[in-house]
């Protein structure tokens, strides 16, 4: 049995989801106490609960403890098996994170698996959709997993309602990489959506964001999302290389100009091109479990936040791995994985 302090470094929802995906590739049960007392509203939410009961489905797992805001939880893995799985959060709450937990477990399980995920798919707490096809997925690749997905509807917070699928072709072992440099530039979009609010605010997102980083109005796209269950609006810059893609999220909200939240994405993104780190630093918790259950490999990032150095030790408390980390520059850090 492992034992876990769910308020360890930034005490959120990253400690359970990993802790779930490795105690189903491992086999190793696992008791946490003290779950997300790092957040205001401590213990198991909706989409917590959904993550731990995804797991019990695709593992065969046996669990104690969960329950809506319940803080302690006893995890008991089964054999994990592939196949055809629907996790719905019920709210807006991230569907993305519900995959985080059960993507690791079915990329090594021994069959294919077609799963459709309901909730969140574009919420300000989380990967949007758009980050796992563009950034993540391709990066699974390398490690010889092959998925493919589809955003059938959108789902905005606080709405929600939103559905993806996924299919992973899974693979007997998964294979480490090195991901040093961004390689040559290759395109760059601004692209806004909105769903029930005018079309003009999208357009002038995009404006903004191509006036103040001098992109064309040819690399920006102002899109009007119909069939949604409330309203929403999300500006995203994406900067693809040869090697790797940087997408940087920006959320509408009551009250915030339109003009004020591509300023809010601009800067991120020139955080991220400030130096030539590949990695940003939402893409660099993703590659941490792929990359130790590997064994090997390693990238370099703008930064190691604290939600990343978390990850790291739930990580180690499952698997006999290194995670070095050594400071480059002002803006770039070498992470390397290895047995």
């Amino acid at each position: 049995m492992i034992y876990i302090d769910g308020s360890r470094g930034e005490g959120g929802g990253q400690v359970l989801r990993t802790a779930l995906a490795l105690s189903l590739v491992t086999g190793q049960p696992f008791k946490m106490t003290k779950i997300r007392a790092g957040r205001k509203k401590p213990g198991l939410k909706r989409q917590h609960l959904t993550c731990v009961r995804a797991a019990v489905e695709i593992g065969s797992a046996r669990v104690s403890g969960d329950e809506l805001n319940s803080q302690s939880l006893e995890f008991y893995p089964g054999k994990v098996k592939g196949g055809s799985y629907r996790f719905s959060v019920g709210s807006a709450g991230s569907a993305s994170l519900v995959l985080q937990t059960v993507l690791p477990p079915l990329m090594l399980a021994a069959e294919t698996s077609h799963i459709v995920l309901e909730g969140g798919t574009h919420n300000p707490w989380a990967p949007p959709y758009d980050f796992l096809e563009r950034c993540f997925f391709p990066q699974l690749k390398k490690c010889g997993v092959d998925i493919e997905s589809e955003l059938v509807d959108y789902g905005f917070f606080p709405a929600g309602g939103g559905r993806f699928k996924v299919c992973i072709q899974p693979v007997e072992k998964l294979q480490g990489f090195d991901l040093l440099e961004r390689g040559q530039l290759k395109s760059r979009l601004a692209r806004a959506l909105v769903a029930d609010i005018p079309h003009t605010v999208a357009e002038r997102e995009v404006n903004k964001a191509c006036r103040s980083l001098g992109w064309s109005t040819d690399e920006s796209h102002a899109e009007t999302v119909e069939r949604v269950f409330g309203p929403g609006n999300v500006l995203m810059l994406e900067e693809n290389y040869e090697n790797v893609s940087e997408l940087v999220i920006s959320f509408g909200e009551r009250g915030i100009r339109a003009e004020q939240v591509a300023i809010r994405a601009v800067r991120d993104l020139r955080h991220y091109l400030e130096g030539h780190a590949p990695v940003g630093e939402y893409l660099a918790d993703q590659l941490l479990i792929p990359l130790a259950l590997a064994g090997e490999g390693s990238f370099v990032c703008t930064e190691v936040s604290e939600h990343t150095r978390t990850n790291i030790e739930v990580i180690k408390s499952f698997i006999d791995v290194e995670v070095n980390i050594q400071q480059l520059e002002k803006n770039a850090f070498l992470v390397e994985i290895k047995k």
